[in-house]
């Protein structure tokens, strides 16, 4: 029983990670119908930067994390603003390969720094152990790893259900036209929308490092790892992501538990969820949260 409990705990934690990474999707997607395929490079970007801020320049960490998120959120910004809004108005397949060179670019640019091999961990700033709970260690790490997810989470739900600046987002998704005969600023919204995925990829960066260390291909490959979860959620559900993060990274903790033992070389964790997405797709096309759109004929 401990041991199912300590997977399941697990896969929570992990799970809450993934809905971290994957809100900045939902963001981009609610203000601009485009998937990001460069979530993966932001979120290496913010959790190197805290890790070269803490020990390179000797910042106390909380100020390291604060200011890797300040730069990962500037960084999102501005490659809206340079590469991305010449494109407004083109076809969204477009703009999707346009992502995807720019994932190409910042993992060039990565690897030619020193973080691009090899593995690096956070000067220790949590006190060691952890607490008991239903007789399953957890360590400090993982509950602040579940706070800091969590008050992310809060927070951008908040932001597009009650800010007049969410609601834009919101309609800028739904009707750009409509929205510009509004006098909402398209530009603006896209830029916005950009940044804040940006801040939410440097926090999932941040959380991975304090869990497990940082490594460049560990990193990107969370980003990866995430589109199970956007599109079993949703691609525009802030709930979707949360409700689908926990659910792929608890079955991801229970297939390597109990299967890997079973099938030779292992590995269930990775193919898994994949068979739960499409299990779901089937009866849910638009995922479990997502908006169902009719289109007119």
């Amino acid at each position: 029983m401990s041991f199912f409990l300590q997977v399941l705990l697990s896969g929570v934690v992990l799970g809450l990670v993934y809905a971290l990474a994957a809100l900045g999707f939902v963001l981009i997607y609610k203000a601009s119908r485009v998937v990001n395929f460069a979530q993966g490079q932001f979120i290496a970007i913010g959790a190197f930067t805290a890790y070269f801020a803490a020990v390179s320049l000797g910042l106390p960490f909380l100020l390291a994390a604060a200011l890797a998120l300040a730069f990962t959120a500037l960084l999102g910004f501005g490659v809206e603003r340079v590469f991305l809004k010449r494109m407004v108005g083109q076809p969204i397949i477009a703009v999707i390969m346009a992502t995807i060179g720019l994932a190409s670019l910042l993992d060039g640019l990565i690897h030619l720094t020193p973080f691009g091999a090899g593995n690096f961990s956070y000067p220790p700033f949590l006190p060691a152990g952890g607490v008991a709970f239903l007789g399953v260690q957890i360590s400090y790490a993982q509950l602040l790893a579940v706070a800091f997810t969590l008050v992310f989470l809060l927070l951008f739900t908040w932001f597009f259900q009650r800010s007049t600046l969410g609601i834009a987002m919101r309609s800028v998704a739904d009707d750009q036209m409509a929205s510009m005969s509004l006098g909402v600023s398209v530009e603006k919204v896209f830029a916005l929308a950009w940044a804040a995925a940006g801040l939410t990829a440097a926090a999932a960066g941040l959380v991975v490092g304090t869990i497990s260390g940082l490594n460049l291909d560990g990193l990107v490959h969370i980003g990866l790892k995430v589109f199970p979860v956007v599109i079993l959620g949703g691609l525009d559900s802030i709930p979707g992501a949360v409700v689908a993060g926990i659910l792929i990274g608890v079955l991801e903790n229970l297939a390597a538990g109990y299967l890997d033992a079973y099938v030779p070389g292992g590995g269930t964790r990775d193919v898994f969820p994949f068979l739960v997405l499409l299990l779901v797709l089937w009866f849910k096309p638009h995922g479990l949260f997502g908006t169902e759109e009719i289109e007119r004929v």
